[in-house]
């Protein structure tokens, strides 16, 4: 199982030598700063907008659906005023649709019916996420979704408390691949309203499901509707809380320093398994900055697009490809249950830690309850090595070895005896700090100290 990681640190190295052979009990760290993201705006990676202060055609920019009524989608004062008198259902086309994005609608006045996001499927699928308003009030939170008229599923948040309309409230939607979780985003403060996992109705995950997806502002009511839209988003963000931290390397495991930055892989929160993702960040290391930089999925080549997770990437030099290994938790999301947790070679010709980035994966014969792979090619004994956490009676650190960077591991050595889940092979000091030092004022992209050494994370 996936072990939550409660916050990035930023750790320092200290007193260790310059000169000689550093061992890993040579080295003291000392914790400095922590820090959570939770659907932090300033980090999102923006996929689409509804800025009404910014609209200047409205039908052209998001064309209007009428199914009933008169509802009517008007701008006034740099906003999206929805009013609509008796029956009504109309729908403003907002963006395109990613499986792994989250949407946020921002309201800052409501008074009857019903507004939200609607995620419409060619095929005729309608999951709709929906705020319920009553005199002045936000009176509950709804989901369900339908085909051709036939309730496939509904679901409700639990023991909801009124909210009056004196501020604005957010709700979001972060999609996660097989389903989706719904927040509030009320007065600084994000709540889980609830969640729904749909893949058995819908898969999403499919290229030729997405590809033929589109979101909505939807604004609803028997008794007439009226509520007004600040701004509509689409973003890939670094989710609830992150976890899994590895630094993304060079073939050899030393870390990769580019643009002053130090870059790493840890997975972005969704909920439990199959739901979180594969995020991408990076940090100055002589200050803390951690910076959410991108997502990547995976690509087996069926159909699907998935969301591995717990990678450890790194740059093949010899090829120019970048290659790493991930956890096939994608299985845990498989409608059939026929699927089987393993370990993953993954690659791509193109650099993959920004934006949104899909990676070609294949299995490599390690199928079973491992997790957290980091490896190293040691080119003294021409070997791939990887030290993966293995399940014997607990999650226990194991070392394997190959010919082959993608397939052929053996292990060598563990289980340990101690759980030791999200261990890592790291070099540290040694002849590249010194080789470093001479090659300035022209630093190699890749660098750090140099020797091996595992610590668990």
């Amino acid at each position: 199982m996936l072990r939550p990681l409660r916050s990035l640190l930023t750790i320092l190295a200290l007193s260790f030598p310059l000169h000689g052979e550093i061992t890993p009990a040579d080295i003291h760290f000392t914790r400095q700063a922590s820090k959570r993201m939770v659907f932090d705006r300033e980090q999102a990676l923006p996929l689409a907008a509804l800025d009404p202060a910014s609209i200047v055609d409205l039908p052209v920019m998001h064309p209007i659906k009428r199914r009933a009524g008169n509802a009517e989608f008007t701008l006034k004062d740099g906003k999206l005023m929805i009013r609509g008198a008796g029956v009504s259902d109309t729908s403003l086309w907002f963006s395109g649709f990613n499986p792994f994005a989250t949407y946020e609608l921002e309201l800052s006045a409501w008074d009857g019916g019903s507004a939200g996001l609607e995620f419409v499927h060619e095929a005729g699928e309608r999951l709709r996420v929906e705020l319920v308003f009553g005199k002045g009030t936000i009176t509950g939170l709804r989901w369900g979704m339908d085909k051709e008229g036939k309730q496939l599923f509904s679901g409700e948040a639990a023991k909801f408390s009124p909210i009056p309309a004196d501020h604005p409230v957010s709700l979001v939607v972060q999609m996660c691949a097989v389903g989706f979780n719904v927040y509030l985003r009320d007065r600084g403060e994000i709540r889980l309203m609830g969640r729904a996992d749909i893949v058995q109705h819908l898969d999403i995950r499919r290229q030729e499901v997405f590809r033929k997806m589109s979101t909505w502002v939807r604004a609803a009511g028997q008794d007439g509707v009226y509520a007004v839209v600040d701004r509509a988003s689409a973003a890939l963000t670094p989710g609830i809380g992150q976890a899994d931290i590895r630094a993304i390397t060079n073939e050899e495991g030393t870390p990769l320093l580019d643009d002053g930055r130090l870059w790493f892989t840890a997975t972005t929160r969704g909920g439990g398994l199959p739901n979180p993702a594969q995020g991408v960040f990076s940090m100055n290391p002589g200050i803390f900055d951690p910076r959410f930089e991108g997502m990547i999925v995976f690509d087996r080549g069926d159909g699907l697009l998935r969301n591995e997770l717990a990678s450890h990437l790194f740059f093949d030099r010899p090829s120019g490809e970048w290659r790493g290994w991930t956890v096939a938790f994608s299985a845990f999301g498989d409608p059939a249950k026929r699927e089987k947790k393993e370990i993953l070679a993954v690659r791509s010709t193109k650099d993959p830690r920004r934006g949104f980035s899909i990676m070609n994966s294949k299995p490599m014969e390690l199928v079973g309850d491992y997790e957290d792979p980091h490896g190293i090619f040691d080119k003294a004994s021409g070997k791939w090595r990887m030290l993966l956490c293995q399940n014997v009676n607990g999650y226990k650190a194991a070392v394997f070895e190959s010919a082959r960077w993608d397939g052929g591991f053996q292990r060598i050595a563990g289980p340990a005896d101690s759980d030791s889940t999200g261990t890592t092979i790291q070099k540290v000091g040694g002849g590249e700090l010194r080789a470093l030092r001479q090659r300035r004022p022209q630093p190699p992209r890749l660098f750090l100290p140099r020797a091996q050494a595992h610590r668990q994370a």
